[in-house]
């Protein structure tokens, strides 16, 4: 079993820049693909961007779209989020998810994700 972290959340303003990370033990994180979700208050928790495990192939949200990056750091047992140009839109609880299938492509479904961390929470103010 693979447990993961999720670290880098806090409180910016719109427009600032953040850089969430995931952390994995227990298992090698190059192994699995992996899904970054949020979840506001009162919302469904939606994706917000994955990447196979590979590494060679990435889905956006499209409300993310040429804002947020993500990336396998796998030096680090880690995958990386960076978010430019925050919205207050972009509030939420940011949760980083493993699929233990070696998935060539990425799944935008909660659902197939095995693992998820804890969270970090976003909060952009305008």
């Amino acid at each position: 079993q693979v447990q993961l972290v999720e670290s880098g959340g806090g409180l910016v303003q719109a427009g600032d820049s953040l850089r969430l990370s995931c952390a994995a033990s227990g298992r090698t994180l190059s192994n699995y693909g992996v899904g970054w979700f949020r979840q506001a208050p009162g919302n469904e928790r939606e994706f917000v961007v994955g990447i196979n495990w590979n590494g060679d192939r990435t889905s956006y949200a499209d409300s993310v779209k040429g804002r947020f990056t993500i990336s396998r750091d796998n030096a680090k047992n880690s995958v990386n989020l960076q978010m430019n140009s925050l919205k207050p839109e972009d509030t939420a609880a940011y949760y980083c998810a493993a699929d233990s299938e070696r998935r060539w492509y990425v799944s935008l479904r909660p659902g197939v994700y095995n693992y998820w961390g804890q969270g970090t929470q976003v909060t952009v103010s305008s």
